[in-house]
Formats: C-alpha cells, structure tokens, sequence
C-alpha cells in the first residue's frame, strides 16, 4: 500500500489557511506546508526587536524603505515557497509601496534569529534559499553565542561578536550598529 502525497497548494492558497491552532509557525516550502518552529520565547522576541529598532530607526529617518517583523515573501514559484524572515528590510525603490499580502521580491536584508529549538539544518536552508532568491544580505543572529553571521550574497558567511560593529554595505550606506546593540 503507498500513501498518496497532499497535493502542493500555491501561496494564494497558503495565504488563506487559518494559523496553527496550537500556535507554531508554519512556512511554504515548495508546495509544502513546513512547520518552522513554535512561538517564539521571551529573548528571540527581545533580540528581534533589538534588530528591528536600530535598522527601523536608521531606515524610517532616511525613508529608505520598509522594515518588517516576520511578513511573508514568495521567494520561489512553481511550486511556490513562502518565508517568513524574523526581520526584513525592503528598499523603497524596489517595493515602492508595502504590498496588501506577501513580498513578491526579495528583501534587500533578510534576518533570521536562532532560537533554542533551531535546527541549524533547518536555518542554513533558508539562509540558502534567501541568497538563492537573490537576497543581498543576510544576517544570521545567535543569542546565545551573541553573535552574527553575515552572508553577503553567497553562503560564506563572515561571523561578528559583541566587540564587532556590523554595517549595511551596499543594501543600507551609512548604516552601523554594535553587535552587542542586539543584545541588550
């Protein structure tokens, strides 16, 4: 007897499926729902903030764009994969407006945070699937190391501790801010 595989559903689709009833988090990976993760604790909630706040505040000063806390983005087609970056960051002059449903491009900066229950697995493929897409950079952050691995358009990644100050690069000019701003 063979089990008959669900059919791969589209991010339309996805888009209306109701939350997870218990709560966890759920993604679109290649027509598959892919349960991520549960809801997050008090310090991945924390550090994401921390991130959230410095590049919002560099970001809406200069109204560069649209900083975002886990907003879905269809980064693949057919069959269709919808991420949902703990913090993101999007030019205004690539998403001009912010969209009524998902990303449909990329995110200039996509940021992951690692919680306990992280498979590191688990995030180097969506670390691999955001530069895949085309995302120029990519921060991975890690509260309980206090640091950040940063992927700059290719998956050699280039690891920052509390000592180091990260900067925007091409995707945020002028933009610097202490690795250990992320961990207060």
């Amino acid at each position: 007897m063979s089990a008959i595989a669900a059919p791969l559903i589209t991010a339309e689709e996805f888009g209306r499926r109701p939350e997870p009833a218990d709560g966890s988090l759920d993604e679109l990976v290649a027509g598959r729902v892919v349960i991520v993760g549960s809801r997050p604790k008090a310090l991945h909630g924390i550090v994401c903030s921390c991130v959230g706040s410095a590049l919002g505040e560099f970001v809406g000063k200069r109204r560069l764009g649209w900083v975002s806390g886990r907003a879905g983005v269809i980064l693949r087609r057919n069959p269709d994969t919808v991420r949902g970056p703990d913090v993101s960051f999007y030019s205004i002059t690539r998403q001009p407006n912010p969209p009524e449903d998902y990303f449909e491009i990329p995110p200039d900066l996509a940021v992951e945070v690692l919680s306990p229950d992280d498979r590191r697995g688990r995030v180097r493929d969506k670390i691999r699937e955001y530069v895949a897409a085309g995302v120029p950079l990519v921060w991975l952050v890690d509260p309980e190391t206090r640091t950040v691995l940063e992927y700059r358009g290719s998956l050699r990644g280039t690891e920052y501790d509390e000592a180091d100050t990260l900067d925007g690069g091409d995707v945020l000019p002028g933009f610097t801010c202490r690795v250990a701003d992320f961990f207060q």
